[in-house]
């Protein structure tokens, strides 16, 4: 139901979205020009003479139609916001409309759901919160299936319109991957303008669970306080929306459950193949379900009133609705309350179960048959379906996570009481059996990543236990608010991560080194270029210019980081910089040759305190004295123009600011990074690190790098480095995404740099542990059984 809002939000609503479309339209231009790069490549390339012919088919057929492509595109992009229901965010009416689709509108329906899915796996938290505060602008709980804010309407222009102009999907398929890296980034980012652009006209500045919650009087079943919690408060809470999710608007047949078609093999990289396949075991348990919930539904639905249609991203395309907020959402509230008494019970038992005495595999097989028994229960009530199919399947999910030995049991008990959270999000949110990207998924995945790895002892009364318990806590105490509370603890369980795994002195001393290798390296490569700026338009000869860059930078870089950029021995080392300039320079007059005469001892003094600082000692440091000598020699005699007085104090004082001109973007991608020189650079002992560092003129490639670039902290893998296979953790990442900490059991720690990684990658030397994630692999065997006994679905 949507509320009257004033003519001055719902004129900045259409604002949002005008500016959404402004900023997304500018990408179809450099897309095209991604896409046209790519199929030259490819032309290029030499391979098979079938391969090579589709190559330039390929490329002839695009050069042909894409100015077209471009300019049908960017038209009707245009004329979207302008669509009806587009900004409006009002939902669609009209009666259910039943008609057969043929293949071509499937395919590419499952085109532009693969594309939409990529946005949304990136945009999922700003896309929730620009929803929330459109929401909060029009009065309305969803947007219209056609609003240009989401993911799927720019996907499917873009497709339809790439048909339009005559090129074809075996085209698209093979050029999908081109057009998600070039277009994901510019959505995401304009969303997060979007966020900024209304949080700056004062709409929702702050988003808190609190905001959607609404306290009730107490309840003998209602979620304890979590004690020190910030959420204590004893609270209730209604999701936002939750009326449009379980009334009327949305039927049986697509509450999260909507039939879609499986993603394709196109190849790809390793990474995109694996979420390609995850995202087929999603889309397999969706059709699987909607197959035998539809026919028995359909009949009652139509008899009732029209009501919903699903999207191939499996959402709700809203009707009108007959009820209309009549009886339906009472069952919905009704039903909410089984789970909640269910829930509550449960949370009881299972608090004086594991209180008795008994072994560990007898306690999680109570947990898991008492979880069962309720899960009966709440099915035998569920009001339709499609709630009967979602207590099932994330029943059947849960089991097979508690079945999951290689989970220590001390957390295993806690991921038990996870499964009524979950069961009520699957029923007020679609999009949880649509998307990896739901918090709650990524939440249960993240903690079984991690846990994993370790044995039960390592587990049981650590920190890391503790940390779990709280999530579970805080999740329980917030009961409906949807994957809003799901989203926090997880960010919360990422920055906890992020201190836990890194706490020993050990791990502590390596990222320390590291952080130090690769700042210095990153201040090195920028002092190098100041300098050559500096020095763009003045006559210094070769030898003092070549001194500089590849010396003097990396000792004012190792200073800065060992006395602070304006310390004092490192402004004195900067002040050596400019003096050796001057000094170098051409001497015409006397007072100039006497005052070289009378500094250079001190000059060449510091000149060899800096080199010490490095490590450049003995014979090395003597070339480097001898060098300048006899330039300063050279300078000495030579009868030509000096350098300007004025030049030589605007170069002294920009070197004594040089970190205000610097930057911190690129940095160093070829860091000289082994043992030997974290040793003399720093003045530690690596003995305890197993430094991996890039080979030197190795090719990485782009997509091997992005998966590096996309490990997450937390995960174990399997490292075979120098014929020893290690299992490992990683669990740490330089600021500036360079170096990368993995930790074995054993103690051993492995620095590696981001291209030895990408190609220990490509090349299987590092492979993740599990091949799915938690959730994946829960969803699979969840289909299985339901393969061998589909009556247990709605029984």
């Amino acid at each position: 139901m949507s509320i009257a809002r004033s003519a001055s939000s719902l004129q900045l609503a259409r604002e949002t979205r005008e500016r959404f479309v402004l900023a997304t339209g500018g990408v179809i231009v450099p897309l095209a020009q991604a896409i046209r790069d790519r199929l030259t490549k490819q032309a290029s390339e030499i391979g098979s003479a079938r391969a090579m012919q589709e190559s330039r088919d390929d490329f002839v057929a695009f050069q042909g139609q894409a100015t077209q492509w471009v300019s049908l595109a960017q038209t009707n992009w245009r004329k979207s916001v302008n669509a009806p229901g587009a900004s409006t965010g009002a939902p669609s009416t009209g009666g259910l409309r039943l008609e057969l689709i043929g293949d071509d509108v499937v395919e590419s329906n499952i085109l532009s759901s693969r594309l939409a899915q990529a946005i949304q796996e990136k945009a999922s938290f700003e896309l929730s919160d620009l929803r929330l505060r459109i929401q909060h602008l029009e009065g309305t709980t969803e947007f219209d299936a056609h609003d240009v804010l989401r993911p799927e309407t720019l996907s499917k222009l873009l497709v339809d319109q790439w048909l339009a102009a005559g090129l074809s999907r075996a085209l698209w398929a093979r050029v999908q991957e081109t057009v998600q890296h070039q277009l994901v980034g510019v959505v995401v980012k304009a969303y997060e303008d979007a966020n900024a652009f209304l949080v700056s006209k004062g709409v929702m500045q702050e988003i808190d669970l609190k905001n959607f919650v609404r306290r009730t009087g107490a309840s003998g079943g209602g979620p304890a306080t979590v004690p020190g919690s910030p959420y204590a408060g004893g609270v209730s809470a209604q999701a936002p929306g939750a009326a449009s999710r379980h009334g009327s608007d949305a039927s049986p047949q697509t509450r999260g459950l909507a039939p879609s078609a499986p993603l394709a093999t196109t190849g790809g990289s390793p990474l995109l193949l694996a979420r390609q396949r995850a995202q087929t075991a999603l889309l397999s348990l969706k059709r699987f379900v909607a197959a035998r919930i539809g026919a028995a539904d359909m009949q009652s639905t139509m008899s009732s009133a029209p009501q919903s249609v699903a999207g191939m991203d499996g959402r709700a395309v809203a009707g009108s609705g007959v009820n209309g907020g009549g009886t339906a959402p009472a069952v919905s509230n009704t039903f909410a309350a089984v789970i909640a008494d269910a829930e509550a019970a449960y949370r009881t038992a299972a608090t004086q179960y594991m209180q008795e005495p008994g072994n560990e595999a007898t306690i999680i097989q109570q947990a898991s048959v008492d979880l069962r028994r309720r899960s009966a229960e709440i099915k035998k009530r569920a009001p339709t379906t499609a709630d009967k199919a979602t207590v099932e399947i994330v029943a059947l999910m849960f089991q097979a996570i508690l079945a999951e030995e290689r989970i220590p049991f001390s957390a295993r008990v806690w991921f038990a009481r996870l499964q009524m959270p979950v069961l009520r999000v699957a029923i007020a949110e679609p999009e949880f059996f649509g998307t990896l990207q739901h918090p709650a998924r990524m939440l249960i995945d993240r903690m079984g990543s991690c846990v994993m790895g370790f044995d039960a002892a390592a587990i049981s009364g650590s920190a890391l236990e503790g940390e779990i318990r709280r999530v579970v806590q805080v999740i329980e105490q917030y009961p409906e608010t949807g994957q809003r509370v799901f989203k926090l603890v997880f960010d919360e369980f990422v920055a906890f991560l992020g201190r836990y795994l890194t706490q020993s002195d050990t791990t502590q001393r390596v990222m320390s080194v590291a952080q130090q290798v690769e700042q210095k390296e990153t201040m090195a490569i920028q002092y190098t270029i100041e300098l050559r700026k500096m020095l763009n338009d003045m006559p210094v000869r070769d030898e003092i210019r070549e001194f500089l860059f590849k010396v003097w930078a990396e000792v004012l870089a190792i200073a800065a980081l060992r006395y602070g950029a304006q310390g004092e021995q490192t402004v004195m080392l900067k002040r050596v910089a400019s003096e050796l300039v001057w000094a170098a320079s051409a001497k015409p007059n006397r007072a100039d040759r006497a005052r070289v005469i009378q500094d250079l001892p001190q000059l060449l003094q510091r000149l060899r305190l800096g080199m010490n600082l490095l490590g450049i000692i003995d014979e090395p440091q003597e070339a480097h004295i001898k060098t300048i000598g006899a330039t300063l020699s050279d300078a000495f005699l030579s009868k030509t123009e000096a350098i300007p007085a004025a030049k030589i104090e605007a170069m002294a004082e920009r070197l004594a600011h040089l970190e205000d001109f610097v930057s911190d973007e690129g940095g160093a991608s070829n860091l000289p990074l082994d043992a030997n020189s974290i040793e003399l650079l720093l003045g530690v002992d690596a003995a305890s690190i197993e430094v991996v560092p890039d080979t030197p003129g190795a090719v990485v490639a782009e997509d091997m790098l992005e998966w590096a670039h996309e490990l997450q902290v937390g995960n174990w893998f399997m490292l075979d480095h120098n014929d020893r296979v290690s299992q490992v953790q990683f669990v740490w990442r330089s600021d500036r995404k360079q170096l990368h900490l993995f930790a074995s059991a054993d103690g051993r720690s492995f620095l590696i740099q981001v291209g030895r990684l990408a190609n220990y990658l490509q090349a299987g030397l590092l492979v993740p542990a599990e091949e799915e994630t938690l959730t994946v692999r829960a969803t699979r065997e969840a289909l299985a059984k339901l393969d061998a006994n589909p009556e247990r679905l709605l029984n």
